[in-house]
């Protein structure tokens, strides 16, 4: 199998970022963002989507996290859409659902082609620690939009926001790894009636 792995590199006036991405990785991750409740949920994403994921990030942290979050997104799916290629062979959907103590979440996504964020979660407080909550949504936009997938994100039940933003990254990292297998009865070709994606 030919080797599933790309880097990414986006600088803007904000933020620098480099992204190294291994598909059929162990789940090993290397996070340098400057906002640790987000590395926590990386480690997540990498930890149950089975990648080797590696995010360095020097972004304008001093003004607040927004950008690094949501940039640290886009390039993210920017990796995602160069290493799947014309997604000839791997499953293209997937989903999972996962619960961390009273918290439950289900994410479903298509690397259909057509960006698209659905994101049904409702919270509480405004911050987990130091973290704004709504740059969950915001990391999530930015990934979609770049790497042309459909995304559903839904939170089902929880109170404590820690916990529910944790089943949020551990689910999507479950359905990404769904997602991205390669089917050997494919042959090779892309999981649509179009006949590309």
């Amino acid at each position: 199998m030919t080797s599933r792995t790309v880097s990414i590199t986006r600088n803007t006036n904000e933020t620098r970022i480099k992204v190294d991405l291994a598909l059929d990785g162990s789940g090993k991750g290397i996070f340098n963002t400057g906002v640790p409740f987000f590395e926590h949920m990386l480690d997540q994403l990498a930890r149950h989507g089975m990648l080797d994921l590696t995010v360095e990030c020097d972004g304008d942290t001093h003004i607040d996290d927004h950008h690094s979050v949501e940039d640290t997104g886009i390039v993210i799916g920017q990796a995602f859409a160069e290493v799947l290629g014309d997604k000839a062979g791997i499953n293209r959907y997937g989903h999972a659902y996962v619960p961390l103590d009273e918290a439950l979440s289900r994410v479903v996504i298509d690397f259909s082609g057509r960006p698209g964020l659905y994101f049904d979660c409702n919270f509480n407080r405004d911050k987990v620690g130091s973290f704004d909550v709504e740059l969950c949504y915001e990391f999530f936009h930015g990934f979609v939009n770049h790497a042309d997938a459909t995304l559903h994100i839904d939170n089902i039940k929880g109170h404590n926001e820690h916990h529910k933003i944790e089943t949020i990254f551990k689910a999507f990292g479950r359905a990404i790894r769904m997602a991205v297998e390669l089917d050997a009865k494919l042959n090779g070709k892309p999981a649509s009636t179009k006949g590309v994606l």
